[in-house]
């Protein structure tokens, strides 16, 4: 028990103290996470499945066994007692219990302490756009419709040039996992922040326990691992774990995310990496230009290649096919939790790209 008691104040103490003196979150960040990145990440990514998910399926089954079995206990030491009047302190309800309840509490002071040092305290870190100094402003419709304008010719460019199967479908030249990497490291050329060890993404076995999330992908800090949904449309994977890497990197905000993965994506050598980081930009870009400005939204949508409406055709159908209590549920989990680690936009923060893009952008394609 004292060591469960001692792992969960030790988080929380971190976690309010990063919050509270942001400078040393900076420091963390940069001397001290790597170390977790270099030692856990390196094991668990020897393996070819997601060590966390795996560990979750163990502790969840150890949860239920080990309760169970707690419950048969505690009948049979009534029952003993009934007959002999007498029973052993350990053998009692009591005693089971605090057994019990202390191993639990164990398990969740370990994982909240490796959820805190390989995750929580980069919450508090600077920014991506600060430490590149990529600055935001206030866009006007105009400037928003351009950006879409040379979103979509860059689609156009690549629509007919990525494999697809017979429905018309994107298909992946090679492996989304390699390929992720491989974006994540060439960026890391152009910006230093990004440099370091990057394990492969996995795809999460039980892929749909995401899908009722309404979840791409997810980034689990216990293992150190960046781990995508396997049974979504091939033209988000890309655009997925090159998101899902940046978290690994120390970089939390989901604005940001995305935007390094779509960095990563339009930067990759990959034809098809290429063509999943411009759509899922102009998606993004589309959407903010339908709530802004309607007629301009209508003009720029019918000028996307035909070849690129399966993927979004196929993308829409997929998602439609999980909306519901649990997906709604997950989303409101999500937002809070969102909110609760300073991101005030909560799930509207993925959206926030779209600024980062203007910003990065803007002046380069309006010469």
């Amino acid at each position: 028990m004292a060591a469960a008691v001692l792992f969960l104040l030790l988080s929380a103490a971190l976690m309010v103290f990063s919050a509270k003196v942001p400078a040393f979150a900076e420091w963390y960040s940069e001397y001290i996470y790597p170390l977790a990145v270099n030692s856990i990440g390196r094991i668990s990514g020897l393996v070819p499945f997601s060590v966390s998910e795996i560990g979750i399926y163990i502790l969840l089954t150890a949860f239920i066994v080990t309760l169970v079995r707690m419950v048969i206990k505690i009948a049979g030491s009534k029952a003993g007692r009934s007959k002999t009047g007498r029973r052993k302190t350990t053998d009692a309800p009591s005693g089971l219990f605090a057994s019990w309840i202390s191993g639990v509490l164990l398990a969740a002071g370990i994982l909240a302490f490796l959820y805190t040092a390989c995750c929580g305290i980069n919450y508090h870190r600077s920014s991506f756009s600060e430490e590149e100094g990529i600055i935001t402003y206030q866009y006007s419709a105009d400037e928003l419709k351009d950006i879409c304008i040379w979103l979509t010719e860059e689609v156009n460019a690549r629509a007919g040039e990525v494999a697809r199967d017979g429905n018309g479908l994107l298909t992946l030249e090679a492996s989304a996992r390699e390929g992720g990497v491989e974006a994540m490291r060439r960026l890391s050329g152009e910006f230093s922040s990004l440099d370091g060890y990057y394990p492969e993404p996995k795809a999460l076995i039980i892929s749909e326990i995401l899908s009722y999330q309404g979840l791409t992908g997810i980034y689990l800090p216990f293992t150190v691992e960046a781990n995508y949904n396997g049974d979504m449309p091939a033209y988000d994977k890309p655009f997925t774990v090159c998101h899902e890497l940046s978290h690994l990197r120390g970089f939390m905000e989901e604005q940001e995310a995305n935007f390094i993965a779509f960095l990563a994506c339009i930067g990759s050598e990959r034809t098809d990496f290429q063509y999943s980081g411009y759509l899922s930009g102009w998606v993004y870009c589309m959407n903010a230009l339908y709530r802004t400005d309607y007629e301009s939204w209508q003009e720029v949508r019918g000028l996307l290649d035909e070849a690129a409406e399966p993927d979004l055709t196929a993308n829409n159908e997929f998602w439609d096919r999980y909306e519901g209590t649990i997906s709604e549920t997950a989303e409101r989990i999500n937002d809070t939790y969102l909110k609760a680690n300073g991101q005030a936009d909560g799930v509207q923060s993925y959206d926030r790209m779209v600024d980062l893009i203007v910003a990065y952008f803007g002046n380069e394609i309006s010469e």
